[in-house]
C-alpha cells in the first residue's frame, strides 16, 4: 500500500521528489512512484516542483514522466 505525502512547501499532495547530490552539484526530480522502488527525497505539488530553481551553478534535471492531457495538434 503506498503511502500519501504532502508537498513540503504547501501541505498539498505531492506529485514529484525532489533529490540531490552535493557532491555533483546537481538536483533532479522524479516520479513519486518510481519504478526503481521508494527514493529518498523531499515532496512536492506539482506546482512547486514546476517552479523549481536550483542554486547558483547546480544543475536541474526533470526526470518525470509527463501525462498531456490534449495530444499535440498536427498541421498539414
Amino acid at each position: 500500500m503506498a503511502m500519501l505525502k504532502n508537498c513540503v512547501r504547501c501541505g498539498g499532495p505531492a506529485g514529484a521528489l525532489m533529490v540531490y547530490d552535493y557532491a555533483e552539484r546537481a538536483v533532479w526530480l522524479e516520479d513519486m512512484a518510481s519504478p526503481g522502488g521508494l527514493i529518498a527525497g523531499h515532496p512536492f505539488c506539482a506546482e512547486h516542483a514546476n517552479r523549481l530553481t536550483p542554486p547558483l551553478g547546480w544543475t536541474l534535471t526533470d526526470r518525470r514522466t509527463l501525462s498531456r492531457l490534449f495530444a499535440p495538434l498536427e498541421v498539414a
